[in-house]
């Protein structure tokens, strides 16, 4: 029997979609309450920050190994999951200095990715998100950065390990800076 629905016509309401990723303000207050207010505070807020700066998934994130993070070198020798392409990225001061941290106080602390979601969603809540989070938000907040930086599509493709760059053209299509210098005063 065929529905008798009405069809609706498209309207600014019903086209409206939700942020798909974080800024890097909301980042910071996400890392500033799970630091001061989590049990363990100072692994989830490394956590936060190292699956952001390098767009990491959940289970990229809670399956790190030490052997992959070269602190003398700076480098984080990144495995990707879902047939993505593996890469090596560079490790800044203050993530260093958090991991360094993490290796001393949490030797063999591990967390599985359904851990890493149950951490996010109330850490989202408590640091009054204007809506709810989960992990790949941290992710694609990694590729917009990078994409609103200015840096080139085929770089981003390959830092976020996407084998086709159809899956990174997302961060460079709603960029919202990707039209600042098109007119100059």
């Amino acid at each position: 029997m065929k529905s008798r629905s009405k069809k609706r016509a498209p309207n600014i309401v019903n086209l409206t979609v939700k942020r798909r990723y974080l800024t890097e303000r909301e980042i910071e207050r996400l890392m500033d309450y799970a630091r001061k207010h989590g049990r363990y505070g100072h692994r989830d807020a490394t956590m936060i920050l190292v699956a952001y700066r390098h767009g990491l998934r959940a289970s990229e994130v809670c399956d790190l190994q030490w052997q992959q993070i070269e602190l003398s070198e700076g480098r984080l020798h990144v495995h990707r999951v879902k047939n993505g392409i593996p890469s090596v990225h560079p490790i800044r001061g203050d993530e260093m200095r958090a991991l360094r941290k993490l290796r001393r106080d949490y030797p063999k602390d591990a967390i599985s990715p359904i851990g890493f979601h149950r951490l996010i969603q109330p850490v989202g809540e408590a640091a009054k998100m204007p809506f709810p989070i989960h992990p790949h938000m941290l992710r694609h907040a990694c590729g917009f950065k990078l994409a609103n930086d200015g840096h080139a599509t085929r770089a981003l493709q390959h830092y976020l390990g996407h084998k086709n760059i159809q899956h990174t053209v997302r961060y460079t299509k709603m960029a919202p800076d990707r039209f600042k210098d098109f007119w100059r005063d």
